[in-house]
Parts: structure tokens; sequence; C-alpha cells
């Protein structure tokens, strides 16, 4: 078995976002960044934890019908990452991708909801 992969979906529904998808516990765990994710270390972005979608979604392109997250989707970059550190409230990564490469962290913030989330480039 391979290493797991992961795709950032350009969405631009009502408004314009990043739907960030790991591979993890046979589905693609799946966070919405409201700015373009951070390709040089020291930026911070926002990291909403929305459902889960099926494996299948990372090979996703085209036009979301009206209705809830309408709207076109492009892939703006995948590749395979491995788990340096996964714990409840954070996880490290080692991104392989054209865009995002070299180690990541996913912390969530302690005070606010389960949802929420911090991205960063160590």
């Amino acid at each position: 078995m391979g290493k797991p992969i992961f795709v950032v979906h350009e969405h631009h529904a009502r408004n314009l976002h990043w739907d960030l998808r790991l591979e993890m516990d046979g589905v693609l765990k799946s966070f919405a960044i409201p700015k373009e994710p951070p390709t040089k270390p020291k930026v911070k972005r926002l990291a909403i934890q929305v459902e889960d979608h099926e494996l299948s979604y990372a090979k996703f392109e085209g036009k979301i019908p009206e209705g809830y997250g309408a709207g076109k989707v492009k892939i703006w970059d995948k590749g395979t990452f491995e788990i340096v550190d996964r714990k409840d409230w954070k996880i490290v990564l080692k991104f392989k991708g054209k865009k995002l490469k070299g180690e990541y962290v996913i912390l969530r913030f302690k005070k606010a909801g389960e949802k929420d989330w911090l991205i960063f480039k160590k």
C-alpha cells in the first residue's frame, strides 16, 4: 500500500475558499481554508473541519450544481503525505505536492469549537 494522498480543491462557491482533503481512516478528512493555503513558514490560516468525503472525491473537478457548496471546483494541489505525529488536537504532516511541500501542522484552537483549527508550515 502506498503513501496516503492529499488534494486541495480551489472552490469557487459563494465565497472562494480552499478545501484540504487528507486520506485518513478510509476517508478524506476535510478542512475548509478561507484564504489560500500557506506555502511559506510563519503564515497561519484558519482551517475549519467539515464533513468527511469519500476517497473518490480526490479526483473531482467540475461544477457543483445549485444548493450546498454550489460552484466551480478545481484541483489546486495534490500529492502524498506522511503523518509525523497525530493527536486529537494536533496533526503534523509532511506534504509532497507541487505547492504544499515539507512539514505542516494542523492545530486545534483550545478555546474555540471542535471544528476550528490552524494550519501552518513549520
